[in-house]
């Protein structure tokens, strides 16, 4: 819903706009790419088909075009669902019941997964899943991109499998205990051999380039809706990586990509199409 402002407690607002619309990390990141005319496929753990909301997930996927082949139901679990408030300044105030019985799921083929793809995306919500398909992405030897949205340790293995490793502001300053970008990126990289970088919303992406670290602001918007803009970030730079581009140009096309995003109201449902986002860079 979106609000003009949020709720005191034991008080009651208006909303405006009102939407149901899927989520989590791959999956805004899969209706992203699949919006950029990339072929995208998503696969992960969800809940049995007498669940609604791993229905509705499906559903809402299969609308965009994303092949959901991958996907394991769960007997008895649960997908996650979220409550979400909007503000004016397009700031959120998110309420989320974890799904259940979903942690321990794995791929029924990881190898097969990953036959015929040029990237992997993973976040890191459902690690020993998403391990096993990183595990298969090496032996291909094809760029494998964790988007690392939750804090864990610097040692965690699942991010040593990575070639870019793509993180939150909050959960690399979680994971390291520094909160300024340059020693955060520095001291996870002491840990890592392939690419890291850092989006901060509006104070844009950082990354390390020969140890020193580089900058590029976010593009300027009028922000409606900042919902599962660092989805759209990683969903365009996946698909960029996969298309050979430079990586000027890889970090230009995901963060207009993030930017656009944030100009609709919706979530995954917001994210922008190829023709908006060449349309975009050109102006900009």
């Amino acid at each position: 819903m979106r609000v003009e402002n949020f709720p005191a407690p034991g008080t009651k607002v208006a909303a405006s706009e009102f939407i149901i619309t899927g989520g989590g990390c791959a999956a805004n990141a899969a209706v992203a790419i699949a919006r950029l005319k990339g072929r995208v496929a998503f696969a992960g753990p969800l809940g049995g088909i007498d669940d609604a909301v791993s229905n509705r997930i499906l559903s809402d996927l299969d609308k965009e075009g994303v092949d959901c082949a991958g996907v394991v139901r769960v007997d008895g679990g649960t997908a996650s669902v979220s409550l979400i408030l909007l503000d004016a300044p397009g700031e959120k105030t998110i309420a989320t019941r974890r799904g259940v019985n979903l942690g321990r799921a794995l791929p029924k083929d990881a190898a097969a997964l990953v036959a015929d793809i040029d990237a992997v995306l993973v976040d890191n919500r459902f690690p020993e899943f998403v391990t096993a398909v990183c595990r298969a992405a090496r032996e291909r030897k094809i760029p494998i991109v964790i988007d690392l949205d939750q804090t864990t340790s610097v040692t965690d293995p699942l991010l040593a499998l990575g070639t870019h490793v793509v993180s939150s502001a909050e959960a690399l300053f979680g994971t390291t205990g520094s909160t300024d970008y340059g020693s955060a990126l520095k001291k996870l990289a002491a840990h890592l051999s392939g690419f890291l970088a850092i989006t901060d919303g509006p104070d844009g992406v950082y990354w390390l380039d020969g140890g020193e670290v580089r900058h590029l602001p976010a593009f300027k918007v009028k922000v409606i809706d900042s919902l599962g803009a660092g989805d759209a970030f990683h969903g365009g730079f996946t698909l960029a990586l996969a298309e050979g581009h430079t990586l000027s140009d890889i970090m230009r096309f995901a963060s207009a990509t993030a930017a656009l995003k944030c100009t609709k109201f919706g979530g995954a449902s917001g994210a922008p199409t190829r023709a908006e986002v060449e349309a975009f860079l050109k102006q900009n």
